[in-house]
């Protein structure tokens, strides 16, 4: 009796095996078949959008989001049409999951929400080359969670979406040009008008200076240890970086060149001697002056 119950139950499980291994491959292979058609889609999608002429950082958003959307619609039919899930008990076990997911991942949920809004926004595209939260990178993706740049030595910046939006972008490529800004001091016993003529010289020598708006050399302010001019002009966006080092270096050779001081951070060090002889005090600076003696000697009691 035991024998034959025994056997009853192997049948059981073999056959409870042959059923289940068989609908778990047949959904693998559904999956397999899924996965490969809904990135064809999603390709498909892409270049649909490109065609119409849709901005390329819309067009890499929104094909992530296809894509990830037709997974979902993939999972879905798998469960109710091999595993026999009715869609009931499938979208109250989203609806709790997705309410789970939501509360543990808001930030990731956030992110979402702020590369909806920077490809609705359009504050950059891809390929622009921008500065966000003191970072500045060319553009190479916007992804669903993230956004990727390029520094300017090559190495890759990976910056959150919600980190974008919650911070100021300036975005350099929009305008043909962009103006280079140096500060330069001179010594306040330097010809303020020789210094500005030295440094027109260097303007006019350098052909990648556009001519409008005018390069001009302006008296930014008395610093406590110089005389700072403001040297300005405007150079093609391409031009910027080695138009602004050229500058830079060629207004310190000719200042050598010309007797020109560039001063540096000093200290004048005053000696207030005693009129009856004896050490004389130091002092650095007008707030630390020590007190003299009294001249009469006469000593506080």
């Amino acid at each position: 009796m035991e024998s034959m119950l025994g056997m009853v139950r192997e049948g059981a499980w073999t056959t409870l095996a042959t059923y289940w291994g068989g609908r778990i491959l047949i959904a693998l292979l559904v999956l397999f078949v899924g996965i490969r058609l809904a990135k064809w889609l999603a390709g498909l999608a892409e270049r649909g959008m490109t065609r119409s002429h849709i901005e390329p950082t819309a067009v890499s958003f929104l094909r992530k989001v296809v894509y990830v959307a037709l997974l979902v619609v993939l999972a879905l039919t798998v469960l109710q049409a091999i595993f026999g899930v009715a869609p009931t008990s499938m979208i109250a076990v989203l609806g709790a999951a997705g309410l789970a997911i939501g509360l543990a991942l808001k930030d990731s949920l956030s992110n979402v929400a702020s590369g909806v809004m920077l490809v609705s926004l359009k504050p950059f595209r891809v390929g622009h080359i921008v500065t966000i939260n003191g970072v500045t990178g060319k553009v190479e993706d916007v992804s669903i969670f993230q956004t990727r740049l390029r520094g300017a030595d090559n190495q890759v910046i990976v910056m959150p979406n919600s980190l974008i939006t919650t911070d100021s972008i300036i975005n350099l490529t929009p305008d043909t040009m962009r103006r280079v800004e140096i500060v330069v001091g001179i010594g306040y016993g330097d010809d303020i008008d020789h210094a500005r003529r030295i440094i027109e010289e260097i303007f006019a020598a350098d052909e990648r200076l556009l001519p409008e708006p005018a390069p001009d050399v302006m008296v930014y302010a008395l610093g406590d240890n110089s005389v700072n001019l403001g040297v300005r002009c405007h150079v093609a966006n391409a031009d910027w970086f080695a138009v602004k080092c050229a500058l830079t270096e060629q207004i310190k050779k000719r200042f050598d060149a010309e007797g020109i001081t560039i001063p540096y951070p000093q200290r004048d060090v005053h000696m207030y001697h005693h009129a009856g002889g004896g050490v004389p005090a130091l002092s650095s600076a007008p707030g630390d002056r020590p007190a003299l003696p009294d001249p009469s000697g006469a000593q506080a009691g």
